[in-house]
């Protein structure tokens, strides 16, 4: 693998060398790194060069021209490794042709192999280093035994460069893979926890709305009876009647109060993982003939058939808040002298919910006000996986039924 490349093309710090990563459109560091390092090499040269007893004849003009020249293509080692590696056996190649001192340069050599093994693939590392190699051992084998054995002693610091650069770029990678690896699990999760504070907002819609709608249609209806009945004939007040209204009222309000105290006490204390355990135990089938008393204290007449009320605790939630909202609509659309049956069936591992009324409101949300009663209706089924009609009847009237697996569905949402 070649080495990372900024968006201007240069080779990052983090792809095999030292150092910070360098921002976009501020070269100044890596390039000043480059110079301090060169020019560190080219002191070890100069020491090298003058100092005595020279490995090779001593350099003359041309030989600290070449010496010195070939520290110069290191300064972009990182932009362009190969053309620096280039230029560098340029000069390096007849300054030890001309036998001059083949210590001196030997730093800024292994730091171009270097360059070539940490920038690169290994196979381009192995070409280039088995080029190096096989041309030096050539040259010097042909000019005797001696200088033959000197130059393998010299090919095993090339093949050690080399191969610390294999392994920097390697280990370089590795840490790029593990922070990129990081990077991606972090992602999740802040995508886990947005999905799951989205669809606590949705839950909390839900449980309002069914709660406050159904609580509200119930106190309308209700307190309309109050009415009606003072207006009716005050000489004659049953006050029987008036006093069986306003309980159911009151009746209706605690039950209310209550429902949406427990759902505040959920959002004050709830986990921090959105755990559905903190929410309490949920309704479920057994709380069904409630519903359909609630109803008939409003006035429309119910018919209630459950059969066994065993259901995971999810798919009772569900049936509840459906039947619920249901009820609501058709007390509140479907007119005066309404009629309501609720069915609940067990058939094919699944709980079936059938709620139909012969209201003459035909429709369960306002033309002029779309509510939220049968999307909310929909989305809970679909939490437990199943799903969910409703519409106007041919015989008049209107009709919900939701179908509820009973085995347990992947989680969704919470009900």
């Amino acid at each position: 693998m070649d080495a990372t490349r900024d968006p201007d093309g240069s080779t990052s710090a983090l792809a095999g060398f030292p150092g910070p990563r360098r921002q976009p459109g501020s070269p100044a560091p890596t390039l000043r790194g480059d110079v301090l390092l060169a020019a560190a090499a080219a002191v070890s040269a100069v020491v090298l060069g003058a100092g005595p007893r020279p490995d090779g004849r001593a350099l003359d003009a041309l030989g600290w021209t070449l010496l010195l020249a070939a520290h110069v293509p290191a300064v972009w080692r990182r932009r362009a490794p190969l053309l620096s590696f280039a230029c560098l056996v340029v000069l390096v190649a007849p300054y030890h042709a001309l036998d001059y001192d083949h210590t001196a340069p030997m730093a800024v050599s292994m730091l171009g192999l270097y360059t070539v093994a940490v920038t690169g693939g290994l196979l381009r590392t192995a070409l280039i280093g088995s080029a190096v190699i096989g041309l030096m051992l050539a040259v010097k084998f042909g000019q005797g035994l001696a200088e033959g054995r000197d130059a393998l002693r010299v090919t095993g610091w090339i093949v050690a460069f080399l191969l610390i650069g294999v392994y920097v770029r390697v280990h370089h990678q590795y840490i790029a893979s593990v922070v990129e690896r990081a990077e991606r699990a972090e992602r999740t999760r802040e995508e886990e926890a947005r999905r799951r504070v989205a669809e606590e907002r949705l839950r909390v819609a839900r449980d309002l709305h069914d709660l406050l709608a159904h609580s509200i249609t119930l106190i309308g209806v209700q307190t309309s009876v109050a009415a009606h009945v003072l207006a009716a004939d005050p000489d004659r007040l049953d006050r029987a009647a008036v006093a069986k209204a306003l309980d159911d009222v009151a009746d209706t309000c605690r039950a209310a109060r209550g429902e949406l105290r427990a759902t505040l006490e959920v959002l004050r204390s709830g986990t921090d993982d959105g755990a559905p355990e903190a929410r309490g135990p949920l309704p479920g089938l057994d709380g069904l003939p409630d519903l359909a008393e609630a109803a008939r204290t409003a006035g429309a007449r119910v018919e209630l058939t459950v059969g066994p009320r065993e259901a995971p605790p999810a798919v009772g939630a569900a049936a509840y808040r459906i039947v619920q909202e249901a009820l609501t609509n058709a007390v509140r659309h479907a007119g005066p002298g309404l009629t309501v049956r609720v069915d609940v069936t067990t058939r094919d591992a699944a709980l079936t919910v059938t709620v139909t009324d012969d209201g003459d409101g035909g429709r369960q949300e306002p033309a002029h006000a779309p509510g939220f009663g049968l999307i909310g209706m929909r989305e809970r089924a679909r939490t437990v996986g199943g799903t969910l009609d409703a519409g106007p009847r041919t015989e008049g009237g209107f009709m919900v039924r939701a179908v509820l697996p009973l085995a347990p569905a992947a989680p969704g949402g919470l009900i």
